[in-house]
C-alpha cells in the first residue's frame, strides 16, 4: 500500500503544560516538546516561545554519520557538514539563514551537535520571507531531549517519531501551531 504525505500536522500544548505538546499527523497523536516559553502569537529573538500559526515545510537536513543513508521523504533533505550553522545574530544581513562557521563576530546555532537533537532538522519556513530581524531565528522539527524538555521555540519529537513521521511529509505539507 502506497503512503500518501500528509496535509497538515497540527500542534497543540497540553492543558497545564505550556512547554509540551502534541501533534496530531493524521490519525496519530505523537507527543512532543515546545518552546519553554509555550506558544506565543508574537515571537521574538530569544523568548523561548513556539510561533503560533501555519507553516510550510522547506525541507531539512541530516546527519550522515548517524543515519547511514538519506532518511526517506518526498522533502528535499540535505546532509549536514560539521561547520554548517544558522545565524541567529538580529544585527547580521545572514540572520536567520544558514551559514558556515565559524563565524567571528556572529551569534550562529551549530547544526552538527553532539548531543543528537539535529540528526534530523525540518525547517518549518518561520520568519523566512520576508525575514524581519528580530522575530525569531531556526524554528525547526527537530530531535527531541529525553522526558521531552521544552526548547527554545521549536518543535521536537522522539527520534523514532520524527523519522516515522518524515516517511509522510512532503512539500504540500503545513504545519499549524496553536
Amino acid at each position: 500500500m502506497k503512503r500518501t504525505t500528509l496535509p497538515i500536522l497540527r500542534v497543540r500544548a497540553l492543558v497545564g503544560d505550556r512547554s509540551r505538546g502534541q501533534l496530531l499527523a493524521g490519525p496519530a497523536v505523537i507527543p512532543c516538546a515546545l518552546g519553554r516559553s509555550g506558544i506565543a502569537r508574537v515571537k521574538r529573538e530569544g523568548d523561548g516561545a513556539s510561533p503560533r500559526g501555519r507553516f510550510r515545510l522547506r525541507g531539512g537536513i541530516y546527519r550522515p554519520d548517524r543515519f547511514g543513508t538519506r532518511p526517506p521523504t518526498a522533502l528535499p533533505l540535505r546532509r549536514t557538514r560539521p561547520r554548517d550553522g544558522w545565524c541567529d545574530d538580529p544585527g547580521d544581513r545572514r540572520y536567520n539563514r544558514p551559514i558556515p562557521l565559524p563565524a567571528p563576530g556572529v551569534s550562529a546555532e551549530e547544526l552538527w551537535r553532539g548531543d543528537g537533537l539535529y540528526d534530523l532538522v525540518i525547517d518549518l519556513d518561520y520568519n523566512r520571507g520576508p525575514i524581519r530581524p528580530g522575530r525569531g531565528s531556526a524554528i525547526f522539527l527537530h530531535v527531541a531531549r529525553p522526558g521531552y524538555q521544552p526548547t527554545e521555540g521549536c518543535v521536537a519529537l522522539a527520534r523514532p517519531d520524527l523519522v516515522r513521521l518524515l516517511r509522510r511529509l512532503g512539500p504540500r505539507t503545513r504545519m499549524l501551531i496553536g
